[in-house]
Formats: C-alpha cells, sequence, structure tokens
C-alpha cells in the first residue's frame, strides 16, 4: 500500500477523469472546471473515460472538450457498463442543429467509435512518470476496478494493479456518505461489485468526497442565467437547463472532488483521520479509523461551504482561454 499523498500535488496535476456524464449535471459542471482549472496551468487532462454505457455520453464530452479548445483529449468507454438510458441532456445536446448543422463541432459520432476505458487507461498511465496521476472519479468505479484486473500487454509489461501501484499518486472519489446517518450512495451501489473491489484493493491512497459534501454545497441557478451569458449556445448551460426546469440549484458532489484532486492545499475541506472504507451488507459505505489506513474522506464547515460554493461557480462558468 502506498503512502499517503498529504502533500499537494505538482502543477499542473496529471489527471485522468472518469464520468458517469450524463446521469445528472454535476458532472458536466465539473468537467467546465477541469478545463478552467487546465487554462490557468493547473491540470493536465490525460484522458475522459466513461463509466456510463451510453453512446452519447461519449459524444457529449466531445463536444465540450471541443468547446473548450482541447478537442484532441482522449475519450475512452466502457463495454458492458450500467445505465445505458439517454438522460435528459448527452443526446439532445449534442444532436441539436442550427440551420442544418450541429450546434456544437465534434468528431465522435457515437461512443461506438471511442476505445476502451481501460485500454485506453493502460496507455496513459504507462506514458506517465512513476507516482505522478492523480485519478478522478465521479461516476461508478466500473473501469478503475477492470483495470486493476488488467493484464500485461503491448503497452506495458505490468499487470493493472501495479501500473496503478506505480504511475498513480491519489485517488480522488465522488462516492460513499459519510454523514451521521449514511445511506447506500448512488455512484457505490450502481455498482457494488466494482466499488467494493476498489475498497478492497486500490494499491494507492483514496480521498472520497461523500453525499453530505455535494448535498450543501448548491450551484446556483443565477450562475447558469447570469454567468454564462458571454457566448449564445452552451454546451454545460445548455445541459443544466436541460436537466431540470429553470431555476434551480444542484449539488456540486462531482465539482468537490474535482476541486479538492487538483486543490488539496487550499483549505476549501477539512479531511478525516486515515482509515478504511469497507461495504457493509446492504452496500452502504462504513469508514474504520486506522493509522496504518489508506483511506479518507473530505468534511466541511459552514465557511467552507460558502469558501467552495464561490470556486465552483467561478471555475465552471469562466470563459475559456483556449478556443479555436
Amino acid at each position: 500500500m502506498g503512502a499517503l499523498a498529504d502533500a499537494p500535488a505538482e502543477r499542473p496535476v496529471k489527471m485522468i477523469f472518469d464520468t458517469d456524464m450524463g446521469n445528472d449535471i454535476d458532472d458536466a459542471l465539473a468537467l467546465a472546471m477541469i478545463h478552467t482549472l487546465a487554462d490557468r496551468g493547473e491540470v493536465d487532462l490525460l484522458a475522459v473515460v466513461l463509466s456510463k454505457d451510453n453512446p452519447w455520453a461519449a459524444v457529449y464530452v466531445d463536444v465540450v472538450n471541443r468547446f473548450y479548445g482541447r478537442p484532441d483529449i482522449p475519450i475512452g468507454t466502457v463495454r458492458n457498463g450500467k445505465t445505458p438510458e439517454d438522460g435528459k441532456y448527452i443526446r439532445a445536446v449534442a444532436e441539436r442543429k442550427v440551420d442544418g448543422k450541429f450546434a456544437y463541432p465534434r468528431k465522435l459520432k457515437s461512443g461506438a467509435d471511442a476505445p476502451d476505458a481501460v485500454g485506453l487507461l493502460r496507455k496513459t498511465l504507462a506514458a506517465q512518470p512513476d507516482g505522478s496521476v492523480v485519478m478522478v472519479s465521479v461516476g461508478f468505479m466500473t473501469n478503475y476496478a477492470r483495470l486493476l484486473d488488467s493484464k500485461p500487454d503491448d503497452v506495458s509489461p505490468l499487470d493493472g494493479m501495479e501500473l496503478v501501484r506505480r504511475k498513480v499518486r491519489e485517488y480522488v472519489m465522488m462516492a460513499g456518505a459519510f454523514g451521521p446517518n449514511p445511506g447506500g450512495e448512488y455512484n457505490v451501489v450502481e455498482d457494488a461489485e466494482a466499488a467494493r473491489r476498489i475498497f478492497e484493493r486500490w494499491p494507492t491512497p483514496i480521498v472520497a468526497s461523500g453525499f453530505e459534501i455535494g448535498l450543501v454545497i448548491l450551484y446556483p441557478a443565477r450562475s447558469i442565467e447570469k454567468d454564462f451569458g458571454w457566448v449564445k449556445d452552451h454546451p454545460v448551460a445548455e445541459a443544466y437547463r436541460a436537466w431540470e426546469k429553470m431555476p434551480y440549484d444542484r449539488p456540486t458532489w462531482d465539482l468537490t472532488a474535482v476541486l479538492y484532486a487538483v486543490r488539496p492545499d487550499r483549505d476549501y475541506f477539512g479531511i478525516s483521520q486515515k482509515g478504511k472504507i469497507t461495504l457493509d451488507e446492504k452496500n452502504v459505505t462504513r469508514f474504520t479509523p486506522d493509522e496504518s489506513g489508506a483511506h479518507r474522506f473530505l468534511t466541511v464547515t459552514p465557511e467552507q461551504i460558502t469558501r467552495v460554493r464561490e470556486a465552483c461557480v467561478f471555475l465552471a462558468s469562466a470563459p475559456p482561454c483556449c478556443r479555436r
């Protein structure tokens, strides 16, 4: 088991982002945040992989990446994964046309045209320096669990477990619930087998942003209405409007994981003591303190709630600097 990553990562943070894009709108806002952080030189987005098994999820990610001026970021998709339905926005935004042309350029026609997520993860990790990558997931843990089971191949002589141990610095996830009344959290329950394998076997430090964190930090509808007006068509603002009837404020679950992953040393959050996260028989996360453990979870105070909300709004709504 690797040592806990107590020191902040070097800049830019080398990030792999795994998302179930389309199952909620916070995934889209989180991806927008990552692009802004990349504009600021704080993130090097190595790849995006999809844990939602729907062909439009990857197309929407391609749309957003291109909108922010990064069309060449590799995208990988899960095979035989969870939640195949379209959802409320990924297909609607990707398919919309203006004067007979797609409102948002994209290269992918379908997620079926993208490489398998596990193969892309192996290729991406193998190309990075040892101990340099921060892996983030804001959906199901399907791809990362399968990565652990992967065998040596042409891109690396290492099996998945050793490849992760060698290349990954830390794993930050939006998953679980660690408040006074924890319940079954969606990202865990939907693929509980994968989550259990991750908590039992993942060989590097894990930090979880639990359900209770994003729940108390709401992304304001006012930001969608006011802060995205610099462009007529914005794929994230359009998606937000499609998710629910406006105006509504949505929890920032996925955004909090991204913010901590990139800025762990900015006191946006508190953090628990070291320990071990497990799943009980009902697939509810349980945390056992243990100084030799490699798992921790985030906490937040009322004062931090205000700071985190302001950071999320600024980073998600900022105009991109690299549009082509």
